[in-house]
C-alpha cells in the first residue's frame, strides 16, 4: 500500500480547514439577528411558558437595531449561566437581584432595568416564630434554629444570612431540621418552599423561619392557625423585587433599544397578557440612588454570604 503524497496531504488539509471556516462563518451568521433571553430554572418546561410571550412581544420591536429572531436558553444553576453569559450564548437575563448580582460580579453581566412585580418594586425579609417561643430579638436566635427556603433564593437566605452575620451571629448549616442547633451558633436548614418553612416553624421542628414580607401575607390569608400563632421579630430594609440584565458582549445599540421596549411595555395594551405570563411583572423602571444603594449593599452583604458560608 503506498502512502499519499505529502502535497496531496497538504492540500487536504487546507481544505478542511477552509471548510471548517466556512462552516463557521456560517455559524456566526446564523446567531446574528438573534435576541437569546435566559433563566435560571429547576422548572424549564413551566418557565420557558412564562418567558416566551415577552419574548415574542419585543423582538418585532427591535428590528431597526437587526433583531429578526427570538430564543430561550434555560441553564440549570448559576455556575451554567455564568458560562453562557461569557461565551456570549445568552444576550438578556432575567433575575432575582441576589443572582443577578452575582452574575454581574462574575460574568460582567450588566444591569439593565428594575422590575416591578404585582404591583410591587421591593420587598422586605421578614423573621417570624412561633407566639409563644419566648424569642422577641434576634440576638436570641444563637443556639436556636432557623429555616431558609433555598440557596438560591434573596429575600429567604441571602438577605436573612447577611442580617445574621452583621449581627455577629455564626451560622451552622444542618441537613435537616431533626438535626438541632449547636449552643454557640444559629443551625440553618433549607424547607425548599415556603409553605414547609412556615410549617416546620409552626409545628416547632426549627424556632424560627424568614422569608419574604409578601410570602408572610400569603400566608396570612392562607391559615387561621398561622395568624394566631407565628409573629414577626424583625424586618429588613427594602430590596429591589427583580432584575434584567444583559451580556457585556451585546452591542449598545441593542441594549438600549431592549431598555426602551421594556420601559414602554407596561402602558402598551398589546403586552399586557405577555407581562402577566412574566412573572405577573407590572413593569419595568430605571433605578434611582436608593435603588442603587440597596443593591450595592446586597452585592457587598451576598458575597460575604457566599465566602463564609457556601
Amino acid at each position: 500500500m503506498t502512502s499519499p503524497h505529502p502535497s496531496t496531504v497538504s492540500g487536504g488539509l487546507r481544505w478542511l480547514a477552509l471548510l471548517l471556516a466556512v462552516l463557521a462563518s456560517g455559524l456566526a451568521a446564523a446567531a446574528e439577528g438573534v435576541l437569546v433571553l435566559g433563566r435560571i430554572s429547576d422548572d424549564p418546561r413551566r418557565h420557558y411558558e412564562q418567558l416566551r410571550p415577552l419574548l415574542d412581544y419585543v423582538v418585532p420591536r427591535m428590528r431597526s437595531v437587526g433583531i429578526r429572531e427570538g430564543r430561550v436558553l434555560m441553564a440549570s444553576d448559576p455556575q451554567q449561566m455564568i458560562s453562557y453569559l461569557r461565551r456570549g450564548k445568552v444576550d438578556w437575563v432575567t433575575e432575582t437581584p441576589g443572582t443577578g448580582l452575582l452574575l454581574a460580579d462574575r460574568a460582567g453581566a450588566r444591569p439593565l432595568l428594575l422590575t416591578e412585580r404585582s404591583g410591587s418594586r421591593e420587598y422586605r425579609t421578614v423573621f417570624f416564630v412561633r407566639r409563644d417561643s419566648g424569642i422577641t430579638e434576634l440576638s436570641q436566635l444563637l443556639g436556636k434554629t432557623i429555616a431558609f427556603q433555598s440557596p438560591a433564593s434573596t429575600s429567604a437566605y441571602l438577605v436573612p444570612a447577611m442580617v445574621l452575620r452583621e449581627r455577629g451571629l455564626p451560622m451552622n448549616l444542618m441537613v435537616s431540621p431533626l438535626e438541632g442547633g449547636d449552643v454557640g451558633s444559629v443551625g440553618y436548614v433549607f424547607a425548599n418552599t415556603g409553605s414547609n418553612l412556615a410549617t416546620w416553624v409552626h409545628k416547632r421542628l426549627v424556632d424560627a423561619g424568614s422569608f419574604s414580607d409578601q410570602d408572610w401575607e400569603s400566608l396570612q390569608r392562607m391559615s387561621d392557625s398561622y395568624r394566631r400563632d407565628l409573629v414577626i421579630i424583625h424586618t429588613t430594609e427594602p430590596v429591589p423585587r427583580a432584575m434584567e440584565l444583559v451580556s457585556a458582549n451585546l452591542e449598545p445599540e441593542v441594549a438600549e433599544r431592549l431598555k426602551q421596549v421594556l420601559l414602554g411595555a407596561a402602558e402598551d395594551p398589546q403586552a399586557r397578557d405577555a407581562l402577566r405570563q412574566f412573572f405577573r411583572t407590572t413593569g419595568f423602571y430605571e433605578p434611582d440612588a436608593r435603588d442603587r444603594a440597596a443593591l450595592e449593599a446586597l452585592r457587598r452583604g451576598a458575597r460575604d454570604v457566599r465566602e463564609a458560608l457556601e
